[in-house]
């Protein structure tokens, strides 16, 4: 079975450990409380760590819930599927899971090769390095670009230069167990108040990819952010321009986080600069960013921007919000054959290392629109 897609022929035998995994996932994709998906991700560890021999003891002798991280409703759905049932949990969840897209998004979906912008609990994320991967290639992508915080950004845990190098062979370790699948190596390094980057230029060139983001001095007048962001995009290192205006449609109360209106700058002159130096706007997926506005990221695409469609995931089930940027990329007119994500990894790190490199493949050029 493929726990993320949830496919699974009807007369295989059912995996407790994927069930919980499936629905931790789903819980995650929709915004779930922290506490829940840990309860039915803690639960498939526990599961998986004493193995299938005993869950199933446990289940005939009725001592599931003596197991420390067990709970009634973890248990249940333990129970049902080792008997063979899809947990009435995980049909709800199911029933529940996102949202009907146009064909030409499902196609652009399809499409998308890896995700260039995700977190791992090496900064602010919530599950480790592998997690991060084993999901990622589940549900499809032959790559994923790690991009924790930079150090400037201490509440986010930003890795310092030391953590970093120290992430760089934790990676190239997994990479080696991973393989065909691919975790590149990268940084959400923070543009810093005079556009410079917050990571040192010999660290950065080690990286395969780089998306450089504001996080700090947002209400900046116009007349100064404009001129900090195009420092930021002609940066060499610079690959890609992380949600560019800052905005957050929705508070975060686990987080004590309001909404946030939209940095201001001139966009005709920021979108200039990416097409000039080859950087890619990105489409943040995530439901509370979805950033650029409609607005702007057709302005984006009429100044001939490449873009890239990232979920910004800090959690294994946020890798699924791909959709969302989709679903936005096809209602302003994107051209596949621009969309970085879409390439194979080794047309991705031939950009990234060179931005006036492209795909030679013509038929990536195809329009997607509704």
């Amino acid at each position: 079975m493929d726990i993320w897609s949830g496919h699974m022929d009807e007369h295989a035998e059912r995996d407790p450990v994927a069930d919980l995994r499936r629905i931790a996932f789903l819980l995650e994709r929709a915004l779930e409380p922290t506490y829940r998906v840990k309860a039915f991700r803690g639960a498939a560890n526990i599961c998986e760590e004493i193995g299938a021999a005993e869950v199933k003891a446990r289940v005939e002798a009725g001592t599931l819930t003596e197991l420390n991280g067990v709970g009634k409703v973890t248990a249940r759905c333990i129970v049902e599927s080792l008997g063979g049932e899809e947990p009435v949990y995980l049909r709800r969840v199911e029933a529940t899971e996102g949202i009907e897209l146009p064909e030409a998004a499902k196609a652009l979906r399809a499409a998308l090769r890896g995700d260039c912008h995700t977190h791992s609990d090496w900064s602010d994320g919530g599950s480790p390095i592998h997690e991060m991967a084993f999901a990622a290639r589940g549900i499809g992508h032959e790559y994923m670009v790690l991009t924790d915080h930079s150090p400037r950004l201490k509440v986010a845990n930003g890795l310092s230069a030391e953590r970093l190098a120290e992430q760089l062979d934790v990676v190239e370790k997994l990479n080696a167990d991973l393989a065909p699948f691919r975790i590149l190596t990268g940084i959400e390094v923070d543009i810093l108040a005079d556009g410079s980057l917050d990571q040192s230029p010999e660290l950065l060139s080690r990286l395969d990819v780089v998306v450089a983001s504001a996080h700090s001095d947002l209400r900046m007048p116009a007349a100064e952010m404009t001129p900090r962001m195009v420092a930021a995009i002609s940066n060499p290192h610079t690959d890609i321009l992380g949600h560019c205006t800052g905005r957050l449609l929705i508070g975060d109360p686990e987080k004590k986080r309001k909404s946030r209106p939209e940095s201001e700058f001139d966009p005709e002159i920021v979108f200039a600069a990416c097409a000039q130096f080859g950087v890619a706007v990105e489409i943040n997926s995530r439901p509370e960013r979805l950033d650029p506005p409609k607005r702007l990221l057709r302005l984006a695409v009429e100044a001939g921007c490449l873009l890239s469609i990232d979920t910004d995931a800090h959690a294994p089930g946020q890798l699924d919000w791909q959709e969302n940027g989709c679903l936005r990329a096809v209602q302003c007119g994107v051209e596949k054959g621009n969309v970085v994500n879409t390439w194979s990894a080794p047309d991705l790190l031939a950009w990234s290392h060179d931005h006036t490199v492209r795909p030679s493949d013509a038929s990536s050029t195809e329009v997607v629109s509704q």
